[in-house]
């Protein structure tokens, strides 16, 4: 049998240690924390027990990882298990972001491996009979699904509530409702903690009619874990928290119409049979018959990222005067329902000018094919195109124009009327004023000796390009230097220092061989422009030019 090593042993992944262990695929466990690998050394002989990714990630006999370690950490591990020819299990959520999600999927296929999500009840037998009786139309005719996960138990501070317990109900119901979502809308509470919610419903509307909502808190005073399925023929309720007998009942309630008038028609609720089986077995039993068969899983990656593109779309509306909006979800190639899983699209209502189905006001456009994470701030007039990626905490300015195949971020700033040609990467520690121009797949780097295996993100050198400046097609700007106002960096160079305003460099390393106008010009021997005229000072240009 294949083996399989857990990263992250802590609250969860002690779990899938046993599971994996019980198995017989445990392989390896690797956590920092050496107590607890050397208990895991006594209780699994047979497993190795390693600190870092990278040992465990050299080790011939391990076929795939699981991850269950934080969510921000989920993305850099999974991304570097599949580039080292792993399987990849991770556990909910499958990352914090959509871009990063399509990353590992594409990831995963260009290098023919399984990439798995931990949507747990998906797994569990009574979730399983319950989507078997959807899609039969037992049921009938599906109206309303409702969650309620509710508990006073272990309350984090790395996730809000939102993202710590609602994934899993997430998950079910678009399984269930076998459609697009059209809408999501979410209030919150925050009581312990200003910024991270406590308490959260969210509102969930499909073009068929079919409406959901998610009620979640970990400040209940005792634990509930029930779905509700309202069909026109027949009710369910999957009731976790019950013993095996009684945790999938079916009502055959339903509404007739007498004299015009609605009434209840109730019955006996009657208990379907299911196997007691452990729902995290036959998780970890399905990533294994996975890997063996390089088949795709029930919650494959495509699933995840439905999962996530909801769970981004309520948490705007959370960000955004605590829920007082809806949040439109963006276009994807997912779609995670009952029956074939056929790929059809995720449709956002208006993905132009950010707009919603309410009708908000437009202010900038996106295409349907980029990404824009949360938060991210877009000026007014900007447009973003083809397959292009804004990260979180990124600012950009009005009227700017983001062309195919860029990615902006964590955390850069890009001024007004920058223009950003095809296949360029804007860091970390970058920084653009107003009026930069990035000619086609020039490169910015932003650490001076980078390593694959080292995390040098502390040792981010910033780069500031000013006002005006152009940089050419295919140059380099390496991290740590400052590229002067109306500066031109010419096609190819490679500048290792800064660059004086109104220089032009070319060459490798970049040199200075004249002085441009801010008009565009080239400065001639008499330091004037030879477009428009005016006077090309070095360092500095005439004081009409800076108005």
């Amino acid at each position: 049998m294949d083996k399989v090593a857990v990263i992250g042993s802590g609250y969860w992944g002690k779990n899938l240690v046993r599971n994996f262990a019980e198995l017989g695929a445990l392989g390896s466990v690797c956590d920092r924390n050496t107590e607890v690998l050397n208990g895991f050394r006594e209780q699994y002989p047979q497993a190795s027990a390693c600190t870092q990714l990278n040992e465990v990630l050299k080790l011939k006999e391990i076929k795939g990882v699981a991850i269950a370690t934080p969510a921000e950490t989920h993305f850099r591990l999974a991304r570097e298990a599949i580039l080292a020819g792993k399987h990849v299990f991770v556990e909910k959520p499958l990352t914090l972001e959509p871009g990063e999600a399509k990353e590992l999927i594409n990831l995963a296929a260009g290098h023919d491996r399984v990439l798995m999500v931990g949507h747990l009840l998906h797994y569990h037998p009574a979730f399983i009979a319950l989507k078997e009786m959807a899609a039969n139309g037992q049921l009938g005719r599906i109206n309303y699904i409702y969650s309620n996960r509710l508990n006073l138990g272990k309350i984090r501070r790395e996730e809000n509530i939102l993202w710590s317990f609602a994934p899993h109900d997430i998950s079910m119901i678009l399984s269930l409702a076998g459609e697009k979502v059209e809408k999501v809308h979410a209030t919150g509470g925050f009581y312990l903690h200003k910024k991270i919610a406590d308490v959260t419903c969210t509102h969930m509307e499909f073009p068929s009619g079919l409406k959901a909502h998610i009620f979640v808190s970990w400040l209940h005073p005792f634990k509930e874990q029930k779905l509700v399925v309202v069909g026109d023929e027949k009710m369910a309720v999957f009731d976790d928290t019950q013993p095996w007998e009684a945790k999938l009942l079916l009502y055959p309630h339903r509404i007739v119409w007498e004299n015009r008038v609605p009434v209840p028609d109730k019955a006996e609720a009657m208990a379907v049979a299911v196997a007691a089986d452990e729902p995290l077995k036959a998780e970890c039993r399905e990533f294994l018959d996975c890997m063996a068969a390089n088949r795709r899983p029930v919650t494959d990656g495509r699933e995840g990222l439905h999962v996530l593109e909801v769970l981004k779309a309520a948490q705007n509306t959370l960000d955004a005067d605590n829920g007082a909006g809806c949040s439109a979800l963006p276009t994807s190639n997912i779609m995670a329902g009952t029956g074939d899983r056929d790929g059809s699209q995720l449709q956002r209502p208006d993905r132009r000018m950010g707009a919603c189905t309410t009708g908000c006001k437009p202010e900038y456009f996106v295409h349907d094919t980029a990404v824009v994470d949360t938060p991210a701030e877009i000026g007014a007039g900007t447009k973003i195109w083809h397959f292009s990626h804004i990260l979180r905490d990124t600012r950009i300015g009005e009227n700017c124009n983001i062309g195919q195949n860029v990615v902006i971020g964590p955390g850069v700033s890009v001024g007004r009327r920058c223009k950003i040609q095809n296949n360029v990467s804007v860091y970390k520690g970058v920084t653009l004023e107003d009026d930069v121009f990035c000619g086609p797949s020039m490169v910015f780097t932003n650490i001076f000796n980078p390593r694959a295996e080292i995390n040098k993100m502390d040792q981010v050198r910033p780069t500031r390009v000013k006002k005006g400046a152009t940089l050419g097609a295919n140059c380099t700007v390496v991290c740590g230097v400052t590229i002067g106002r109306y500066a031109f960096v010419g096609a190819g160079a490679v500048v290792t220092r800064d660059v004086p305003d109104h220089a032009l460099v070319v060459g490798n390393p970049a040199r200075q061989i004249g002085w441009m106008c801010a008009c565009g010009g080239r400065a001639d021997s008499l330091g004037r422009c030879r477009d428009c005229g005016k006077k090309v000072l070095p360092g500095k240009i005439e004081a009409e030019l800076d108005g």
